[in-house]
């Protein structure tokens, strides 16, 4: 009787390959766990930490106005597991644009391999970029910031906020968070880590500066400023994948980029430099949320000037690029060959250029030529 060798390969459940394939069930089973746990009282008090805002109070009503009281929020170190219970939303809400949107575009398009990788990516960002616009603009609208600039300073520290201020921060955080799992089911290549890791580190640093230092007024205004530049590189990188004719898009997104900069600078000088500059109450006191002191400012003003300067070099880099290319392919016919051999030595360096969201891939120029179908 053959004695049956006994396997060592890992069980299924624990592959590379099922988990890739299947993490979408495994952090929807993971979630419902958490649902499920709001139903026995057991379980109710820890699963509530997960699914709701935490730290709620309630401010009554002022006499002269006949409104209800109003819940407002505040941070703590609870936020951190409402934040990792919505990444498991933002996975599974990752998986259905791209099962159910982004790869039946790709199968009737018949995109090459680096193609396939960067409609994702944009198709990806442009739904999310689209929503936090929408979402932000609300919030601007319903809490008068755009009729009442001064409110992105006056009476800090913001450290209460409304319902909708603290979910759209924690929305942020959980969907930048998320990003990172997604570098592992995305099969993301090596060669393309370092630049994702750069641009969600960023995020990830100026959402969570401006959270914590009860910046969110400031913070919410340079976001949605920004999402929507972003938003538009994203779009018009999805028509031009569709047809490589299409240009408009992009001249109309360096024009806004430019000025999406200088308004950043503007608003963050004009808010952190000059307006919390002449607070009264410019003392460290953590119990009260109040940074309002010179070292904060500065290291504030600081980031931001950075980040805008580092984004303006990776954009004026590619603007040149582009610039260097259209000339290579307007050279007359005698020179052509050894322009176009230059032309491809240089395009090998700019593959792995980041998105839009810190700087602009060279790959993704109007102008170059189309890709073979892998």
């Amino acid at each position: 009787m053959a004695i049956r060798k006994k396997s060592t390969k890992s069980p299924p459940i624990l592959s590379h390959e099922f988990i890739l394939q299947n993490h979408a069930d495994i952090v929807s089973c993971v979630a419902m766990v958490f649902l499920l746990g709001l139903m026995f009282e057991i379980t109710a008090k820890a699963a509530v930490v997960f699914v709701t805002l935490q730290y709620n109070v309630t401010r009554p009503a002022a006499e002269e106005q006949a409104t209800e009281s109003a819940s407002l929020y505040y941070y703590g170190i609870k936020d951190l597991a409402t934040v990792f219970f919505y990444m498991l939303v933002a996975i599974i809400i990752h998986a259905i644009i791209q099962e159910y949107v982004l790869d039946k575009i790709n199968r009737r398009m018949h995109f090459s391999k680096t193609k396939h990788s960067k409609f994702n990516e944009s198709g990806q960002l442009s739904a999310f970029y689209l929503f936090s616009c929408i979402w932000g603009t609300f919030i601007l609208v319903s809490e008068n910031y755009i009729s009442d600039p001064t409110i992105l300073w006056r009476a800090y520290p913001h450290n209460l906020m409304t319902f909708q201020m603290k979910f759209f921060y924690i929305s942020q955080l959980a969907y930048w968070f998320h990003a990172f799992p997604e570098l592992y089911f995305q099969k993301t290549k090596k060669e393309d880590i370092p630049r994702q890791l750069v641009y969600i580190g960023l995020y990830l640093f100026h959402v969570a500066g401006a959270y914590l230092l009860n910046l969110n007024h400031l913070g919410l205004v340079l976001l949605v400023l920004h999402y929507f530049v972003e938003f538009l590189f994203h779009i018009s990188r999805l028509f031009y994948f569709s047809d490589e004719k299409y240009q408009k898009g992009f001249s109309l997104w360096a024009v806004l980029f430019v000025l999406g900069r200088l308004l950043t600078l503007i608003l963050s000088v004009l808010t952190v430099g000059f307006g919390l500059a002449r607070a009264e109450n410019q003392k460290l006191d953590f119990s009260a949320g109040n940074f309002n002191v010179l070292a904060v400012r500065i290291a504030v003003l600081a980031s931001i000037c950075i980040t805008q300067a580092f984004m303006m070099w990776k954009f004026i880099n590619f603007q040149l690029r582009r610039w260097r290319e259209n000339s290579n392919f307007q050279v007359p016919a005698v020179k052509k060959k050894p322009a176009v051999t230059k032309g491809r030595s240089s395009r090998k360096g700019t593959e792995n250029g980041v998105n839009g969201t810190v700087t602009s891939n060279g790959a993704d120029s109007p102008r170059n030529r189309k890709e073979k179908s892998s």
